[in-house]
């Protein structure tokens, strides 16, 4: 009984499958830039048909023996998918407009020749580099862009003919387009809309914003705008939000209305100005599950910028006005003593035990660089934006770009390019864990090149890609920029050729496909010279050594560089006294609950209180030993005691 209820199944499950046919209706996998246009659209016989039980293969057609010859590189399961009411459904990627009903990753579909194929099952059955086949095969179009007939993909799909999206010279303006007979032409695209269509076959509902950015206490309007005048009112519902941002923090609409024959409807809104320092924001429209049938969005879910007005400015200058000696360095108490009486290439060899010291250095994944450099790289004129190398100007810390689009956001630039060092990213990278999970690390961990913030930088999209993996002063800025960052580079350079063994600094202009060597060392040595380290760069390595317990050496000791580098190799190198008596101070109680004292100072001395993110929570002057109340919060402190030639740190805790 068991059998014939199976059989029964089976054969009412294969039967649906052959009453309701999918095909894959249009493709274009060549488009614009950076191919965040791609999309696949499917069409059934029916409307509102359920795809569960489908699933869409993409196969590689390359020549590769390893991962091409017919394998298949990404399986999109169907299930949850109905087509609308013109038998269509669209997967795409971020920019395809009208907005498709699930989101493919931008460049994931390959250019060809390459398939596209539906098959019934789920995406379990299509492990990564699987050979298609025709078991459970709905139906499949081999595509290329200018390439020859695919006989591999061909034979195993059973397909014999191949279509060319360049047909008409156009291959990223057009895409290919199944036609009533079952052949393929290639036109313009044609996404959420009949082939054969002359006019689009649904209703678009567009938006736009304005002004921007949006400022805390001010306001905006939203214009809803509608391709076709309706024939009777049309309401629509929506949302405005992102993350923190929500209803408390704007008046205004939710819902508008179309009158009969309208296609345009204003909104207007007023921001919120709490007087509490959130940070920049964005705020997103969200028309999600609001659209009726016949209408499309043609954009949804565009982040707009929303400035808060109760930022910070800190005490110290930016990259481009310096200043000096009003951020002390937190390195701990004898940090650098082994180094004392050293000459290279002892030095070199002592300093590299320090910073790469085993089971003491961390280094984190690389998304936490994020978080990392929103804190080491924040702009001294305003706490909520964060300062860019090379581009020299700020950015709201809200701006950092997620896509493909790098037009007014920022990134991480690694100063020792990546494919010049030999770093590697792992899936792991991809996990943002904060700074209380870490990865031991040590001088033979040359993958984590990849995320030391000690050379990650925020930079200018734009501007990241236009340095590449350039030399210096191969690359020396876009054009106007100051060379406030030069030092900067320069000591970043230095610290990875001490930190991972297979990595160095190099005079000249090695090939830019060269790994292990970045040049040019003599004129990095002068921009070390020319450019010291001030406030700024004093201040990331503080924040930077709070979660890799590890510091930049030739920031707080520049003249180390002469030592290793330059006009005192082979000297022995001195640490000053006044550092060496700075060593001796101590202080208690330690926890602390609202006052601390600091023995030992015979000096007239400044004291210092950084929080864990590098910000001056109290400043004493002294001359003796001293009692300090406080009221800090719970938490981890330094305590930076600076005279007029050294300075000493120590670490407080807080109960």
């Amino acid at each position: 009984m068991k059998k014939l209820i199976a059989f029964i199944t089976l054969t009412i499950f294969g039967f649906a499958f052959a009453q309701a046919q999918v095909v894959v209706n249009e493709i274009d996998s060549d488009t614009p830039s950076t191919n965040d246009r791609q999309f696949v659209e499917l069409k059934s016989d029916v409307p509102f048909f359920s795809l569960n039980g489908y699933v869409l293969v993409f196969f590689n057609g390359s020549t590769s023996a390893s991962t091409g010859m017919g394998r298949s590189y990404y399986a999109v399961d169907l299930d949850g998918l109905t087509t609308d009411d013109n038998g269509l459904v669209v997967l795409g990627s971020s920019l395809v407009s009208p907005v498709p009903d699930f989101y493919l990753a931008e460049s994931n579909i390959q250019i060809g020749a390459d398939a596209v194929a539906i098959y019934a099952g789920n995406d379990t059955d299509w492990p990564d580099q699987t050979f298609a086949s025709q078991t459970n095969l709905i139906d499949a179009v081999i595509y290329d862009t200018d390439d020859a007939d695919n006989m591999a993909l061909m034979s195993l799909l059973g397909i014999n003919v191949q279509y060319n999206e360049n047909e008409n010279g156009n291959k990223t303006t057009e895409s290919v387009q199944r036609k009533a007979d079952g052949t393929y032409e290639t036109k313009a695209p044609t996404p959420h809309s009949l082939n054969d269509a002359t006019t689009p076959t649904f209703t678009g509902i567009g938006f736009t914003v304005a002004p921007l950015p949006i400022n805390e206490g001010g306001a905006f309007d939203i214009t809803f705008t509608l391709t076709e005048a309706q024939t009777s009112n049309f309401i629509l519902n929506y949302t405005i939000d992102l993350g923190s941002f929500d209803n408390t923090d704007y008046t205004g609409p939710s819902q508008v209305t179309f009158t009969t024959g309208q296609t345009s409807v204003i909104a207007s809104y007023s921001v919120i100005d709490d007087a509490i320092d959130e940070g920049d924001e964005e705020l997103s429209v969200n028309l999600d599950n609001n659209i009726p049938i016949g209408f499309k969005r043609l954009k949804d879910n565009e982040r707009h910028l929303v400035v808060d007005n109760d930022f910070q400015v800190a005490a110290h200058g930016t990259p481009l006005a310096p200043t000096y000696g009003i951020i002390a360095s937190t390195a701990p108490v004898n940090y650098y003593n082994s180094l004392n009486g050293l000459a290279s290439p002892q030095l070199e060899t002592a300093i590299t035990s320090i910073i790469a010291e085993e089971f003491v250095v961390r280094i984190h994944t690389y998304d936490d660089n994020v978080q990392i450099m929103r804190d080491a790289d924040q702009s001294p004129l305003n706490s909520n934006q964060v300062w860019l190398l090379y581009s020299e100007e700020q950015r709201s810390k809200s701006l950092y770009q997620t896509g493909s689009n790098s037009t007014g956001k920022w990134n991480r630039e690694h100063i020792y390019p990546r494919s010049r060092g030999g770093f590697s990213e792992i899936e792991y990278d991809e996990t943002v864990d904060g700074m209380a999970v870490w990865t031991d690390t040590n001088v033979d961990s040359l993958r984590h090149g990849q995320s030391d913030a000690h050379h990650l930088r925020a930079a200018d999209g734009g501007t990241n890609s236009s340095r590449g993996n350039k030399d210096y002063p191969e690359y020396d800025g876009p054009s106007g920029s100051q060379g406030s960052w030069h030092g900067d580079v320069a000591r970043a350079v230095f610290y990875m050729a001490l930190r991972y063994n297979n990595i160095d600094v190099v005079n000249g202009n090695p090939s830019n496909s060269t790994v292990g060597q970045l040049g040019d060392l003599a004129t990095l040595l002068q921009w070390h010279r020319n450019d010291p380290p001030d406030d700024f760069e004093m201040n990331r390595n503080n924040v930077v050594y709070t979660w890799q317990i590890n510091r930049n050496p030739f920031i707080d000791q520049p003249d180390l560089v002469e030592y290793i580098w330059g006009n005192q190799v082979g000297m022995n190198y001195t640490l000053s006294n006044e550092s060496q008596e700075l060593a001796a101070v101590k202080l208690f109680p330690n926890p602390s609950k609202n006052n601390f004292h600091i023995a030992g100072i015979q000096q007239e001395a400044k004291v210092i209180v950084y929080d864990q993110l590098g910000r001056v929570t109290m400043q004493r002057k002294i001359n003796s030993n001293t009692t300090i109340e406080h009221n800090l919060q719970t938490g981890v402190y330094i305590i930076v005691i600076q005279t007029e030639n050294a300075s000493q740190s120590l670490k407080l805790i807080v109960e």
